[in-house]
């Protein structure tokens, strides 16, 4: 019993049961499956705006069947891997290079964090100049979107770790000093560990922005049948199929979920320190 009024108490932490707190946590999905019948059976919003649960996974077959939605989860899912994998791969060398070097961490350094606070929608204008209306300008939008938040994390990271004031970091760049290592061990043993190890879990929380800049390239351009969903949620639009819809919607949320599983068991496998893990490999 003590248990259950620390469910209602601000900041309790209440000693369930994994199975407990497993179907508390599910019922809350019914919970608003609920809700949202009764708002609907009310009458309180058209159902051209939203229309009932059953109506939204109903649709899924029609979807499924004639509209093509698993290749276009697939094209949209290729699409975000990619952008993940070209955002990456220019972050690191890149963030590294202006914050090892004082000479680039003056000029460009102290500036970084600025690119985070550009607009990204408003300048698909200029991809589509220079790639024009293709994949590539798709991949090239998205992987920019990404890497506007990795690269200054990147480059943060490494002058956390360079900060004499940051005890609990520094003392590692004094160890290998001390130990006489050269400028490639230090970087081998020191920086690229720890800047890897810390901006993973940057990189799993822009699970949720990837996707949504993947819905807006995506309806910038159809390039085929196939074209994403993003592109796909356009098409319903236009034809007023609002279940269909609202059951896009909720397949972006799922495959976000997935995603995010995916990478934060990815960060286990290669950082199992992080975890108190030993290495599997």
């Amino acid at each position: 019993m003590s248990a259950v009024k620390e469910l209602f108490k601000i900041g309790g932490q209440p000693n369930l049961s994994k199975s407990t707190s497993s179907i508390i946590t599910v019922s809350g999905i019914f919970l608003i499956l609920a809700l949202w019948q009764l708002v609907c059976s009310l009458g309180l919003i058209p159902d051209k705006i939203l229309p009932s649960p059953l109506a939204v996974i109903t649709s899924y077959g029609s979807l499924f069947s004639e509209y093509d939605a698993l290749p276009n989860a697939w094209y949209s899912i290729k699409l975000n891997l990619l952008a993940y994998f070209w955002a990456i791969l220019i972050s690191l060398p890149f963030g590294f290079f202006i914050s090892l070097y004082p000479i680039n961490n003056m000029i460009i350094g102290k500036y970084i964090n600025s690119i985070r606070y550009l607009p990204i929608p408003a300048m698909s204008g200029i991809f589509i100049a220079i790639f024009g209306l293709t994949f590539g300008m798709k991949t090239s939008f998205l992987t920019f979107s990404l890497l506007i938040y990795i690269l200054p994390a990147v480059a943060n990271k490494v002058n956390d770790l360079q900060n004499p004031t940051n005890d609990k970091d520094f003392v590692y760049l004094q160890t290998i000093q001390t130990l006489g290592a050269t400028q490639w061990q230090k970087f081998r043993y020191v920086y690229f560990p720890y800047v890897t190890r810390n901006i993973s879990q940057e990189i799993i929380t822009l699970t949720g922005i990837s996707w949504s800049y993947i819905v807006i390239v995506e309806m910038l351009y159809k390039d085929g049948a196939v074209s994403g969903i993003g592109a796909l949620i356009q098409t319903m639009t236009r034809m007023s199929k609002m279940p269909e819809v609202y059951a896009l919607l909720i397949l972006v949320i799922v495959i976000g979920i997935l995603q995010d599983i995916l990478l934060k068991y990815l960060d286990k496998l290669i950082f199992p320190s992080k975890y108190n893990r030993k290495r599997l490999f």
